[in-house]
């Protein structure tokens, strides 16, 4: 049966069917505790192929679940059967001022960037916003920080699109659509409204469903959404919500957009115990009228950020059991927030405080302070022991019994020995917490079980939730029943049929018969190298890296990394496990290794800061391959720049002879069978200008380091400025009145990036080294600022700076920064009046180059600036992009689309090779933006001088 569901799949699928076991094992990863390797991947990217999947699963009684991020906690994401994943390709996004359409693939930081231009948001504000899909935000009721219950999914909802089981598809939008639901479903209606009146009759279960839903509760279905409504439409807007893509796969959702208000203002509230914290929490939600936010961190949370970059001086004071609580207000109106933060500080001084109370207006203060909260899944679990599995859980208690709630925790850590955190959203009683156990320890995990069986007893006996956000997922599936009570859980069993019959969506979540499906599956940990062990695999890091849609993600190079390693350190394998190791060694090298951009953007956003491309790197050392020719090349570079500059004089005769299209198609060809470069349609021209120092004899000066690369190439012949960059400088420096030094040994100098993958074996190797001891010659006493003119150059050897202490005193800068801050200003611009397209290049993104060059893009013209954020890096990766073409190819795909319908015709980045990667996918040639600032920029007068 599934090889013929596969066989259907792959017909309209094609590369977007995984079935190796790498690939499986990679994908079936989530942040979860829970490990399941599906039995087959797939990525649809549109409704038509969902459509089909479905219709598949049902003829060949195939399960499916749907996942969209990954971000999941609870183990609602995970698959033994099929994993349909639903990212890229579902990023639509239409919004207005109150309403917003979102694909189930967009993610919820990125919908309110569009709708930060009415001054709107999403209601739902999970810490994990940043990278959560709406799809996954939607099918759990992701709350979060600010959201509490009045401004959830289900409080928000518009209108949804969904696929049923027997394929038709629901737009609650659409009267059209509705209407024929009504017509050809009158058998499911029925059942629906029949359950209506069920609960509508019992008086006391009506009370409870009421009771339960007043506070953050997301335990089995969204019963309420029977409750609550009597017109079919609202019962089909909201049952789906929380419903964990167990009842249908939701392809769309329509949100009413709330306020995201002009002035916050946030404070830091440290106590001496959580039992004081608690009557704080008390005050606070008395006004939550006022008071959007209030998040409460126990003392484990603030030892583990206590080390962290950045973090207020009050963590380095604070002892054994304290806490603290970070409060939010929000107004339009600054003044009336003003009045509420003194009303709210008036109340809270009636309980000590540690150290006061003080409200920062600062949006940096303020993000810092976030970031605490945001980060502290990861943060927290960095500290786990090594080999323990990460178990977080969240409940919610009414306030009254939430300092109850907490005690009764605190208590079960000690009872079972674990070392758990405590932290969440207390303004609306929300505890979450996490635990470490070693779950390869027969006692730890019969602990850890145990723990759990405690621990809804306690929430149930203080008529909480025992799941408040995170959704019901595999961890509370066991639980349901005794959480609702049985009439209750046969309504949830019958929501379950009705619109799943066959059970094929997402089976064993919410509603499963195994008594201990909770306590199975469980990840089995591994020591790691130190770089990486850290991982509790979020998922945070996905959305930046360039290979998502290609290869693997940091967090599936890590897990599969972790599995081998944990494979090898197997004493007595059986056979399936050497079959395992042996499937997953066979396609590590160019899954995790090459594949990998090793552009480090993952670790931007890692609240640990990860990088997982150290696996690439320390990889490479160690094979160290081509060692003896690396360092010929490092000795040789005078040389080794000609040699190249040859390379592309051959090439641009090639270009002339067979066309550039049949030249790309050849050397696609070549490079598929000999891996050998390819040439691509937008490749440089030799650069054959001549390295000169111009002393014009102007007060300023200036050093030229100037990259190998640069050296290398002058602009394509389609380029609309085809002088060289150093030519263009030395016009901009005149202009500016500033002298430009070439130094001495520049032909022989180099950033040594493109020798990291033998630098940990050999540190000699890299030439960075020369040049900086060259450039510490020329600069002597003075201070003067050395410019490179490639941003990845730039920002390695900045890198190499901060490593190497005795070369602090050079002052690098970014071709980039220093136009915008030395240039910029001494000349008068006559701006265009034309849109222009810029992309910031990883390495800006990493080093802030990135504003310099969007200030000089939008001094240049009096049109838009237009950037596509979300492609994080183009992958192209120094010499990557003509060896991996594909990688560059598709990490641009998003970005190409962005650019197709604007009509630009000049764009602008700041490495030349990324540039060339850039021209080939969009069809039209990019420089850097110095060009643009030299066209439009002229010497100022006597008069504006």
């Amino acid at each position: 049966m599934l090889n013929d569901f596969k066989n259907e799949c792959k017909s309209f699928l094609q590369d977007r069917l995984y079935d190796s076991y790498l690939k499986r094992f990679a994908y079936g990863i989530d942040a979860s505790c829970y490990r399941y390797i599906p039995d087959l991947v797939l990525k649809p990217i549109c409704e038509e192929e969902v459509l089909k999947i479905i219709n598949l699963s049902r003829k060949y009684n195939i399960p499916l679940t749907f996942r969209g991020a990954g971000t999941s906690l609870s183990g609602q994401a995970c698959a033994k059967s099929v994993l349909v994943i639903c990212m890229n390709g579902w990023d639509k996004i239409v919004a207005n001022e109150n309403s917003i359409w979102c694909d189930c693939g967009v993610i919820g930081s990125e919908a309110n960037i569009v709708l930060s231009q009415f001054n709107k948001k999403l209601g739902p504000d999970p810490a994990t916003i940043n990278n959560a899909t709406i799809g996954g935000i939607f099918s759990n009721n992701s709350s979060g920080m600010c959201c509490g219950v009045k401004q959830n999914s289900y409080q928000t909802i518009k209108s949804i699109r969904v696929i049923l089981y027997d394929g038709f598809i629901l737009d609650t939008s659409d009267e059209k659509c509705l209407k024929e639901f009504l017509n050809t479903h009158s058998q499911m209606v029925d059942e629906i409204l029949n359950l209506r009146q069920d609960i509508i009759k019992d008086e006391n279960l009506l009370k409870e469903i009421k009771r339960k839903f007043s506070i953050k509760n997301t335990t089995g279905y969204g019963l309420n959404s029977l409750s609550d409504f009597e017109d079919i439409k609202d019962i089909l807007n909201h049952i789906f919500i929380g419903s964990e893509g167990t009842l249908g796969f939701v392809s769309r959702v329509e949100y009413f957009t709330v306020d995201d208000y002009k002035h916050k203002a946030c404070a830091l509230l440290f106590y001496e115990n959580l039992s004081l914290a608690a009557k704080a929490v008390k005050i606070l939600s008395l006004n939550d009228e006022i008071v959007s936010a209030a998040e409460i961190m126990d003392y484990a949370c603030l030892e583990a950020v206590s080390n962290l970059q950045g973090m207020p001086d009050e963590l380095t004071r604070v002892k054994e059991g304290n806490c603290c609580i970070l409060i939010q207000l929000q107004n339009n109106d600054k003044n009336i927030l003003e009045k509420n933060i003194a009303f709210i500080s008036e109340k809270l001084n009636t309980i000590n405080t540690l150290f006061g109370i003080r409200f920062s207006f600062d949006p940096n203060e303020q993000e810092t302070w976030w970031k605490i909260r945001k980060g502290l899944l990861p943060i927290s679990a960095s500290t786990k022991r090594s080999g323990s599995t990460v178990i977080t859980e969240d409940i919610c208690f009414e306030i009254d019994y939430f300092e109850k709630g907490i005690e009764g925790i605190t208590s079960l850590f000690k009872q079972y020995d674990f070392k758990g955190i405590i932290f969440g959203h207390a303004l609306s009683g929300n505890v979450h917490f996490i635990i470490t156990p070693l779950l390869n320890d027969p006692k730890e995990k019969e602990n850890f079980a145990k723990f759990m069986d405690d621990m809804v007893n306690l929430v149930l006996s203080l008529k909480g939730s025992t799941k408040a956000e995170h959704g019901t997922g595999r961890m509370m599936a066991p639980f349901v029943e005794q959480e609702w009570g049985e009439k209750a859980y046969k309504l949830n069993k019958k929501i379950k049929n009705i619109f799943d019959p066959k059970n094929l969506f997402n089976p064993d979540v919410i509603i499963c018969d195994d008594p201990k499906i909770h306590i199975k599956n469980l990840k089995q940990s591994q020591k790691i190298e130190d770089y990486i062990e850290t991982c509790m695999e979020c998922g945070f890091c996905e959305k930046v890296c360039p290979s998502k849609n290609i290869t693997l993600t940091p967090r599936q190079r890590i897990a599969v990394h972790r599995e081998i390693k944990r494979l090898e350190s197997l004493e007595n394998k059986n056979e399936e496990e050497n079959l395992e190791l042996s499937l997953l060694k066979q396609e590590y090298e160019y899954e995790v290794i090459t594949s990998c951009a090793t552009c480090s953007m993952c670790s931007t956003i890692c609240p640990l800061e990860i990088n997982s491309a150290k696996i690439s790197i320390h990889y490479n050392n160690e094979k160290a391959r081509g060692l003896n020719i690396a360092k010929t090349i490092s000795n040789n570079l005078e040389k080794v720049v000609k040699i190249a500059k040859f390379g592309v004089s051959a090439a641009s005769f090639a270009s002339k002879i067979f066309g550039d299209e049949n030249l790309k198609n050849i050397s696609l060809l070549l490079n598929k069978n000999l891996k050998t470069p390819v040439v691509l349609k937008f490749m440089p021209s030799k650069n054959t200008y001549v390295l000169n120092s111009k002393n014009k004899h102007f007060n300023k000066e200036v050093i030229y380091f100037t990259s190998c690369l640069n050296r290398i190439f002058a602009p394509n012949s389609k380029a609309k400025d085809l002088r060289s960059i150093q030519e263009v400088f030395e016009n901009l420096c005149q202009k500016a009145k500033f002298n430009v030094i070439y130094p001495k040994h520049i032909e022989q100098m180099c950033c040594g990036k493109a020798f990291k993958n033998y630098t940990l074996k050999d540190s000699s190797i890299n030439p960075v080294h020369k040049a900086l001891s060259w450039l510490l010659e020329e600069v002597k006493d003075k201070d003067i600022p050395i410019v490179c003119d490639h941003s990845a150059c730039s920002a390695e050897i900045l890198h190499q700076i901060k490593e190497l202490k005795s070369f602090s005193k050079l002052k690098i800068l970014d071709m980039s920064d220093f136009l915008n801050d030395y240039i910029l200003k001494e000349l008068h611009i006559n701006p265009l009046k034309e849109d222009i397209g810029i992309y910031v290049v990883c390495a800006s993104k990493k080093e802030s180059f990135g504003k310099s060059l969007k200030h000089i893009a939008q001094s240049c013209t009096k049109a838009k600036v237009y950037e596509h954020q979300q492609t994080y890096c183009c992958a192209f990766a120094g010499n990557k992009g003509f060896l991996e073409p594909k990688l560059n190819d598709v990490a641009l795909d998003n970005l190409q689309q962005y650019f197709k319908d604007l009509n630009i015709k000049r764009f602008y980045s700041s490495s030349s090779t990324c540039e060339i990667g850039l021209s080939d996918k969009t069809g039209a040639s990019w420089q850097h933006i110095i060009y643009l600032l030299d066209e439009v920029s002229s010497e100022k007068s006597s008069i504006e001088g």
